[in-house]
């Protein structure tokens, strides 16, 4: 058995829920808290400290008092960065010295989930063996260290400005956006107050939308997940490029000039072919069981590598170490340039798609035109609790009767979300109507399945 599944509480990007259910309330996150306070004292033989960032729900103000109060009690100091991006947190964990990093976030959910991901001193997602160890402390009776010994918090004032000035130091100081019209979208989340200024600092023209958050309209009809509002701010303002981000920051998905959506995909497209064009050959690339196969094919048929991890950062993250390459990514836009930084960041990656395009004085369009995505399509079917479809004999006759009639240009995957209660059922193959058909079949039958 692995790690994965002995664990009750992590999944494959922390632990998320709904807000006042499971582990989402108060009273767990106070005894989390304490319990990464207890682990990381333990685990480093001094008084840790802990940066905590979250984004911009509501429910984020009662989650950082929680866990504050429960690291304090553990021994352990703390450092507030009040709203800032996922990847801020990790970079930030870093540059501090600091022994972890918690963020507060279900990423791009809505605003009635929350969630707890955590980073180690390299600015990385801890282990399964952390993980684990958390958790076996949580199991243990609450009790507060001695008075004397109580952990301190402070509020880090300056955080936003560090790192926009670590974003800018990832595009080529002899290059400026001068020039560029560039529309951003921030899903009222936790780039609002950061990614419109880096872009204006390098010398865009910024216009923006998603930036007024209200801590209830996070990723609402907004950011990488809902383009809509985006694409009519690229056609009110002429716009070059659009770029939206998720709630949390660590995924990004762009549009050309005339409203075209470029997922994470092509995202690793042009950054493979055009910066590795231009500069050092990027020997291969890190995609996920999800990559369409056009991604695949583009690649190799410029000699480029390509591999493919299970969904989830930390396995394209894995993946990436194993085979000593910098970049990877998931078609939902979360992209990985190990060699800028330790994780997936929205920010830092749009800026190495826009340092690509003017290096090579090419549109967006023009970019991502060596790449033909493969048909594909994926429903979501919620499920609930003690459910498991997969298992189904039905499903299992639905996927096999697909997978027959696709053949070797063809294929089904089925699989459950780490962060949200959904089966995602993707078909991809050389016909549009028989993918299209196939994957509303096998949809179906996963739908009766949970009934």
């Amino acid at each position: 058995m692995s790690n994965t599944q002995q664990k009750r509480y992590f999944g494959t990007d922390g632990i998320r829920g709904k807000v006042g259910q499971g582990a989402i309330t108060p009273e767990f996150i106070l005894r989390l808290g304490w319990a990464v306070g207890r682990t990381f004292r333990q685990h480093s033989g001094r008084k840790p400290l802990i940066m905590i960032g979250k984004d911009t729900r509501l429910s984020g103000y009662m989650f950082e008092s929680a866990l504050e109060s429960g690291l304090s009690a553990a021994g352990a100091d703390v450092a507030l960065l009040g709203p800032m991006p996922t990847p801020a947190i990790a970079y930030l964990t870093r540059t501090f010295r600091a022994s972890a990093g918690i963020v507060i976030s279900a990423s791009h959910n809505p605003y009635d989930d929350n969630g707890i991901k955590f980073f180690g001193s390299n600015g990385q997602k801890i282990s399964d063996e952390l993980e684990l160890a958390i958790e076996n402390e949580i199991e243990h009776a609450f009790k507060k260290i001695d008075s004397g010994s109580l952990g301190r918090a402070t509020r880090i004032a300056d955080a936003g400005g560090r790192y926009i000035e670590f974003c800018k130091s990832s595009f080529d100081r002899e290059l400026s956006m001068r020039g560029l019209r560039v529309a951003i979208d921030c899903a009222h989340g936790a780039t609002y107050h950061l990614a419109p200024d880096v872009f204006k600092e390098l010398g865009a023209e910024v216009f923006t939308c998603g930036t007024e958050p209200d801590g209830l309209n996070i990723n609402k009809d907004v950011g990488s997940t809902s383009m809509g509002q985006l694409k009519k701010l690229v056609a009110d303002v002429r716009a070059d490029i659009g770029i939206a981000y998720d709630g949390d920051g660590d995924r990004v998905m762009l549009m050309t000039n005339t409203g075209e959506i470029i997922d994470g995909d092509q995202i690793l497209y042009v950054l493979a072919t055009q910066l590795g064009s231009d500069f050092q050959r990027i020997p291969g690339v890190v995609g996920t069981l999800m990559s369409n196969f056009g991604l695949e094919q583009a690649l190799r048929s410029k000699g480029i590598d390509f591999c493919r991890a299970n969904v989830g950062d930390r396995y394209v993250m894995e993946m990436l170490r194993e085979k000593g390459w910098m970049l990877g990514g998931e078609s939902s836009g979360h992209i990985v340039c190990l060699d800028k930084t330790t994780t997936g960041d929205g920010i830092i990656s749009s800026l190495q798609v826009v340092k690509a395009l003017i290096r090579g004085e090419r549109s967006l369009a023009d970019a991502v035109s060596g790449m033909v995505k493969t048909p594909m399509e994926m429903i979501n079917v919620k499920y609930g609790e003690g459910k498991d479809p997969l298992n189904d004999e039905n499903v299992q006759k639905a996927v096999k009767s697909a997978e027959a009639a696709l053949g070797k240009e063809g294929r089904v995957l089925l699989r459950k979300s780490g962060t949200e209660p959904l089966v995602r059922v993707m078909v991809e193959g050389t016909d549009h109507k028989q993918v299209h058909q196939y994957v509303r079949e096998i949809a179906e039958v996963v739908e009766k399945a949970v009934e």
